[in-house]
């Protein structure tokens, strides 16, 4: 079953790459490399900064990863195998990776500017002024799980702090050797590459061991910095290093899957409605958006696209291989993590319980419960069961020859790494937009304007808030509240790329971006009124500060989205 599933979902991906992605590319959005791009054109060494596509495919696809693809499909294993898979392939195919790439092209053709810019000029005024909200907000929720992520993660496994701390490390270097030095590109990449095996070695070798609440403080300042500092100082080559993270992981489990031969061992459906998020019964539909988010569609997406990768594409024939090429390849490494876990899944869980003494036994009833209850010897984090059902795969096949515990830290730095960059790139995105909604203060208030612009207090803002929620431990609901904010945006961002090709772009097509947005935004607002009124109220009474934040975010975006949703039926009506 393995095997089988994991070729089909590469054929899915390859074929349609080929034929969807091209049609887009030619027929709607008619991509030219004749005007010369943003990156070039205003250029300022800080954030407008051309990079070849293979440097600028790692570092977009690494900033739009983060721990998501991994995370979601892992806590959707509670639904069985099953209905999470097909989530992805849908769900990525026909939502995702045409918002991703309409997203960048929108804001290509827009000078870089930002998804709610476009949405302003297209739509109108408040428009916009919603959506800057819903984003600053997504993004303050997005520091907030992925900080949550990491933190526990280091604390979990040591080494992998220790490998991305060297990683950091090496990519410092990297960026000196690729833009002071103006190494050979291919000699660079050579020493990076070797820097990056060497970083994982002494990871291993050498682990860091600190508290949680050291993380966090390390992380508030790390974020803060890598948000401030010029792009391609750290986040272009680190990212580009990611990428050989990617490649390497994503090779060895689709050979570990095809080679493994291996029967599911969870069932395919288990329940419509397991025990999970706040220890409540929490259905499919709507509440599977709240949990699957980037390996199958991502608001914060569009913000990457519009926000970051905008500003570094060189020409615009690059944009299908970065923004709709790295969207289907975040869909196949869900893909590859939904396989791993069915395949081992369970494997991991009865070993973490003879370890303890604890009988574990596995029914369609009972496996969501096996590890989202928030209580019990068997428990395992999402992102820890992934990593130990990657390497008893990989250890399965021909490739065990490799030693476990590398290939432990490699799958934990697939997670703790993307996660990372996740998170200083939030920030950057966070930072422009505290900029941008900084704008009308500029004539009415210059000082304020000005202390809002500044690059390095417009990065404190949203680190201060994401961090602080962070540190409350409180990840499901966390998680949950990010997973809302994430597929509104996505709703609204590709109700905006529809907007933008048939009012910019005069193109008929319009409704391959409209038709699925309208039905994601039914699902995500249903979601979100079903989390607030069932989940979070056991949730601020368990802990009142960090719950009444959440539902003050959500009840805010709730109402942004409303007044969103109407200027678009109105702008879209005009049409």
């Amino acid at each position: 079953m393995t095997t089988f599933i994991i070729v089909i979902g590469f054929l899915i991906y390859l074929t349609l790459y080929f034929t969807y992605g091209k049609k887009l590319e030619k027929d709607v959005v008619m991509a030219s490399d004749a005007t010369e791009a943003p990156s070039k054109r205003l250029f300022d060494g800080v954030d407008y900064v051309p990079a070849r596509r293979e440097v600028l495919f790692g570092h977009h696809f690494a900033s739009i990863a983060g721990a998501a693809p991994i995370i979601g499909p892992a806590l959707a294993i509670c639904w069985g195998w099953l209905p999470g898979l097909l989530w992805v392939w849908f769900g990525n195919i026909f939502i995702g990776a045409v918002h991703d790439y309409l997203a960048l092209m929108a804001s290509i053709r827009y000078d870089g500017k930002s998804i709610q810019f476009v949405a302003s000029d297209l739509m109108g005024k408040r428009t916009g002024v919603a959506f800057y909200w819903i984003v600053f907000f997504l993004l303050i929720l997005v520091v907030a799980a992925f900080g949550a992520v990491v933190g526990g993660m280091f604390v979990k496994t040591p080494a992998i702090a220790s490998a991305f701390i060297w990683m950091i490390v090496a990519a410092i270097i990297l960026g000196i050797l690729m833009y002071r030095v103006k190494m050979n590109f291919t000699g660079a990449t050579l020493i990076g590459i070797v820097m990056l095996i060497a970083a994982i070695f002494l990871g291993v070798e050498f682990p860091v061991k600190a508290s949680f609440d050291t993380w966090m403080v390390f992380l508030f300042f790390y974020i803060i910095i890598a948000a401030a500092i010029p792009v391609n100082v750290l986040l272009q080559p680190r990212d580009y290093l990611n990428s050989f993270l990617l490649y390497a992981g994503l090779l060895l489990g689709f050979l570990a899957a095809i080679f493994a031969f291996r029967g599911f061992e969870i069932p395919a459906f288990s329940s419509f409605s397991p025990i999970m998020l706040g220890g409540k019964a929490t259905p499919f539909w709507p509440a599977i958006p709240l949990i699957i988010a980037c390996g199958s569609l991502s608001g914060f997406h569009s913000l990457v696209a519009s926000g970051t990768t905008s500003k570094q594409l060189e020409k615009e024939s690059d944009a299908l291989f970065i923004g709709y090429g790295a969207m289907f390849t975040e869909g196949f490494l869900s893909t590859i993590v939904i396989v791993a876990i069915a395949g081992f899944g369970y494997t991991a869980l009865k070993n973490t319980g003879a370890a303890m003494n604890v009988a574990v036994t596995l029914d369609a009833g009972n496996w969501g419960a096996m590890f989202t209850k928030t209580t019990g010897a068997v428990k395992l984090a999402a992102a820890n069961l992934f990593v130990q059902s990657y390497a008893d795969m990989v250890s399965s096949t021909w490739l065990g020859f490799i030693p476990v515990k590398f290939v432990k830290v490699l799958a934990g730095m697939w997670v703790a790494a993307f996660a990372m960059t996740t998170l200083d790139t939030t920030n950057r995105l966070a930072r422009y937009c505290v900029a941008e909604m900084a704008a009308p203060l500029k004539e009415s208030a210059s000082g304020a304007y000005n202390l809002l612009t500044n690059r390095w207090v417009a990065s404190v803002i949203p680190a201060a808030i994401g961090i602080y929620l962070a540190w409350s431990k409180n990840f499901l609901i966390v998680w949950a509240s990010f997973g809302a904010a994430n597929q509104l945006i996505a709703a609204i961002a590709l109700m905006t790329g529809a907007t933008f090709v048939a009012k910019k772009l005069k193109s008929p097509f319009a409704g391959v971006a409209v038709i699925p947005a309208w039905l994601l935004w039914i699902t995500v607002t249903a979601a979100i009124v079903w989390f607030m009124a069932v989940v979070m109220p056991g949730s601020i009474a368990a802990k009142p500060v960090p719950g009444w934040t959440v539902t003050v975010i959500l009840a805010i975006m709730l109402v942004m989205n409303i007044i969103f949703i109407v200027d678009f039926a109105r702008a879209y009506k005009k049409e």
